[in-house]
């Protein structure tokens, strides 16, 4: 089995006095995409800030390709490759299409496949190449997650992060996304994917997480089967 590309270990971390991960260990990028699921506020978004540095850690490490980047900065571990897509909407508004794109391209390591990428994110997502000089502010909330994720294959992720990419989009536009999530991890870049939708988890993933109160209460294994009975009683009890 090879080595994790992810290694996070026994990660404490909150706001304030208050703790939200408490000593909570996950890993990704050897065996194929993970998948993060639980109860909304218990700790899916803050484990998230603290591997990509927008939340110091209190506790543990975080460990990126055998590096230890524990409170390293959100440009110095997007200089590394590991890119995080937030929840919502936190583009510039004013900023258009192209050049949210070059924005994502800002790194030396990024710029040397610009244009390679930029056609990979207009080939996957043609909508955008329609609206190109169209500003975000203008845009739907299906297509600003569009440039949120383009943005981020811009700046050449060796693992990619999804926070909850789906959320509150209509069924069509659900389902673009969705798709285009799924092409995104045949070419071979793998993913850390939260959302609530498990069955689309479960088409995606082949190792989840089931995150409760701060910690990893199941961990589903690569190889290892999910019923959906499984999932009703790990929300609600057996």
């Amino acid at each position: 089995m090879s080595a994790p590309m992810l290694n996070v270990a026994r990660l404490s971390a909150g706001y304030g006095r208050v703790t939200v991960l408490d000593g909570i260990s996950v890993a990704a990028g050897a065996n194929g995409n993970v998948g993060l699921f639980g109860p909304n506020g218990h700790g899916k978004t803050t484990l998230l800030r603290a591997i990509s540095g927008l939340l110091k850690p209190r506790a543990g490490a975080v460990e990126f390709e055998g590096e230890n980047i524990t409170g390293m900065s959100p440009r110095a571990i997007v200089d590394r490759g590991l890119i995080h897509v937030p929840q919502g909407n936190t583009l510039f508004p004013d900023l258009t299409i192209a050049d949210c794109l070059a924005l994502g391209a800002y790194t030396p390591r990024a710029r040397a496949a610009e244009e390679a990428n930029r056609e990979k994110v207009l080939a996957l997502f043609p909508k955008l190449r329609a609206r190109w000089r169209q500003r975000v502010r203008t845009l739907s909330g299906g297509e600003r997650q569009m440039v949120s994720i383009g943005t981020a294959l811009m700046s050449h992720p060796k693992l990619l992060i999804l926070d909850e990419p789906t959320l509150g989009l209509a069924p069509k536009i659900k389902d673009e996304l969705c798709k285009a999530v799924f092409d995104i991890s045949k070419s071979g870049v793998p993913l850390i994917v939260v959302e609530q939708d498990v069955e689309f988890l479960l088409e995606l993933t082949n190792h989840l997480y089931f995150i409760n109160h701060g910690q990893v209460e199941t961990e589903i294994k690569p190889g290892e089967s999910l019923a959906h009975s499984d999932i009703m009683a790990m929300y609600f009890g057996h």
